[in-house]
């Protein structure tokens, strides 16, 4: 932790790089813990905190699923240390405050709680609702590194109209139901982590429909937000949270058709961390603004002032 990592005297541009590490970390986990459930590691290591009753790390007889397994579990304390040197440069940082000491100590708090969670699923034998519990609290993180970034950069207070926020609102609010809603679906499905690892007993092509229809909701609604955030300067973040929306519902479609190939639904996985990150950093923003009866209320009380 040295000066050239910005932790001893962190600037504005240190502290922002690292709340975006954190982003970063954060979603890379989401993509290894994926790929151990994918290629069907997800016992690799058959117990925890050790590998196995007698030792930390794997022996041979585990084989590749238990390199796969471990290895996973080492980047947990990569990604410790990554928000543990965001937490410094928070907490060092000239432009600080007590708010945001708050949400760095959150987030550095959250990842040993995640390797817990992660803990409980292995000795659970992969049971599909702690797994999901798994993923959302990973994305949580994300959403939080996220919140972090746009407070340490200073979301612009721009003018917004006066529903906007309520929609944005709503948005999120059925992002994150689309998002637990997958989790179920994988649940129900076949890349369960092991041969023997228990699903939760959902059909999954009813519960792939419910998902979809929920998706369909979700779009409407972002074009609503599209339409309304339209002449402001937040137009821009809607269209992307939109397009964000489409691929990820393009590769949601082409890997159900496809029987659910590896890359496609680590890809999909990838996606749900770029979602939340998008549709965060767009609430954030339109809740920073004000609304167009504000600035006319303020300009009214400054005209009397005057």
């Amino acid at each position: 932790m040295n000066n050239g990592l910005g932790l001893r005297r962190p600037t504005d541009t240190s502290v922002e790089r690292w709340a975006w590490a954190a982003v970063v970390a954060n979603t890379v986990i989401i993509l290894t813990g994926g790929l151990v459930r994918l290629t069907g590691s997800g016992l690799g290591c058959p117990t925890w905190p050790k590998c196995t009753d007698e030792s930390f790390v794997p022996h041979r007889e585990l084989g590749a699923h238990g390199v796969i397994e471990f290895g996973n579990r080492l980047l947990t304390y990569v990604l410790i240390v990554v928000v543990v040197a965001t937490l410094v440069a928070v907490w060092r940082w000239s432009g600080t405050s007590r708010s945001l000491r708050r949400l760095a100590v959150l987030i550095a708090l959250g990842v040993p709680f995640q390797g817990v969670i992660g803990g409980i699923t292995v000795l659970t034998d992969l049971n599909p609702w702690i797994v999901s519990l798994h993923l959302l609290l990973s994305l949580i993180l994300v959403a939080a590194s996220v919140l972090l970034v746009v407070r340490v950069r200073g979301a612009a207070t721009q003018t917004v109209p006066p529903r906007a926020a309520a929609l944005v609102l709503a948005t999120y609010a059925v992002l994150w139901v689309v998002v637990y809603l997958g989790t179920i679906v994988t649940g129900s499905g076949p890349h369960a982590g092991d041969d023997n690892a228990p699903r939760n007993g959902l059909d999954p092509a009813f519960m792939s429909h419910v998902h979809a229809w929920v998706v369909y909701g979700l779009v409407l609604l972002t074009l609503a937000v599209c339409f309304v955030l339209r002449r402001t300067p937040l137009a821009r973040l809607a269209v992307w949270l939109l397009v964000a929306e489409l691929a990820q519902g393009v590769i949601g479609f082409v890997q159900y058709f496809t029987d659910l190939p590896i890359a496609l639904v680590a890809t999909h996985l990838v996606g749900a961390a770029v979602l939340i990150a998008v549709g965060t950093r767009l609430l954030v923003e339109v809740l920073s603004s004000r609304t167009e009866a504000e600035v006319s209320a303020t300009r009214r009380e400054a005209s009397s002032i005057r």
